[in-house]
């Protein structure tokens, strides 16, 4: 099959979407189809087999910066992409966010299967029309039961359920980011949400030969530097390539996911399984996705520095529990590798292109 995968949201940026769209387009073509990747680019595509569709726009969105390019450029780019390749099928990743994935729902007539990510509250819900819009995929998708729940409140309509992927080996196969002590690694962007003021909080009480790294962009430059740059324990990496953060994923002795809110699906905490180091993360619904008996990971309530320190201080220091984690965060990881999730796909692009 020809199959066009479509990412609302910059490829050149980070973010769980874009690495969701980039390892099943890696995924599926290893299985012998051809894709083209269709998205936003800040710059030079960041792999083969990608197509940009113009420079994003940062937008404010669900207490988060979505790169996001609704402007009419784009949208022309779009409809010359989508002319210039015949496509069975057109996979479009968060369907309802403006931008290329609007203008396919509205211009394309090829079949389309619409994979819908976003938890929580979205603006993008309640633009008019988004109902005739989702009316025109011939199949929809969701990572949650969060997700599933969000977009048939707005939408309607019926929703498989598809978890979300890593790429198991890749991870797997990274070399090991060497440390000089007991190492705790944090990634994400730096907003709110994301829980990293949590978790400086809680590392400032912890023992003084610990070591944290802090990896995302906007990290490193914000209040918090300035509030937790005197700590010499703390790197503030920024933004890191996606093989050095699968690296000193591997070089870590604890990933640490302290989210608040606003998470469907618990992702990174399946990137820190596959990598075999102990994750602990809080307990809020889109990980508990993840990590459903909380042997996967250790848990605590979100927002609470005191626990969090508590479960950091007890994965370092006690071998037997560290040991636990790893062992059924292993088992986990391989439960969601992006070679199961290809073959499900593959299933469904069939049935949309057989339609």
């Amino acid at each position: 099959m020809h199959i066009g995968m479509m990412s609302p949201y910059s490829l050149s940026v980070y973010g769980g979407v874009q690495d969701q769209v980039l390892g099943l387009a890696r995924a599926v073509r290893r299985l012998g189809h051809q894709v083209r990747v269709l998205g936003p680019c800040d710059g030079a595509p960041p792999e083969p087999g990608i197509t940009s569709l113009g420079a994003s726009l940062p937008t404010a969105s669900n207490g988060s910066i979505a790169p996001i390019a609704p402007d009419i450029s784009s949208s022309l780019r779009t409809i010359r992409a989508l002319w210039d390749e015949e496509f069975d099928v057109l996979h479009l990743h968060e369907p309802i966010a403006p931008g290329p994935t609007h203008t396919a729902l509205l211009t394309s007539t090829r079949p389309m299967l619409g994979t819908f990510h976003r938890s929580g509250a979205s603006s993008a819900y309640s633009i008019p029309g988004v109902r005739y819009l989702a009316s025109r995929l011939s199949r929809r998708v969701a990572v949650s039961p969060d997700a599933a729940a969000l977009a048939q409140s707005a939408l309607g309509g019926t929703y498989d359920l598809l978890w979300n992927a890593v790429e198991v080996d890749r991870i797997r196969s990274a070399e090991a980011w060497p440390t000089d002590g007991p190492t705790v690694m944090f990634i994400g962007r730096e907003e709110p949400r994301k829980g990293l003021a949590v978790l400086l909080e809680a590392f400032s009480g912890l023992p003084p030969e610990l070591r944290l790294w802090v990896a995302g962009p906007g990290t490193g430059t914000s209040a918090l530097r300035a509030s937790y740059g005197d700590d010499g324990r703390i790197t503030w990496l920024g933004e890191i390539s996606t093989d050095e953060k699968f690296s000193r994923l591997r070089g870590a002795d604890v990933f640490c996911v302290p989210s608040i809110a606003g998470e469907s699906f618990g992702i990174v905490l399946l990137e820190g399984m596959a990598a075999g180091t102990p994750v602990v993360a809080s307990d809020i619904s889109g990980y508990r996705n993840v990590a459903r008996n909380g042997d996967e990971a250790a848990l605590f309530p979100a927002g609470d520095s005191q626990a969090l320190a508590k479960q950091i201080n007890e994965v370092l220091f006690e071998t037997d529990r560290a040991e636990g984690l790893v062992a059924a965060g292993d088992a986990c990881a391989e439960s969601y590798s992006m070679r199961r999730l290809a073959d499900r796909y593959i299933d469904l692009y069939a049935s949309v292109a057989r339609r």
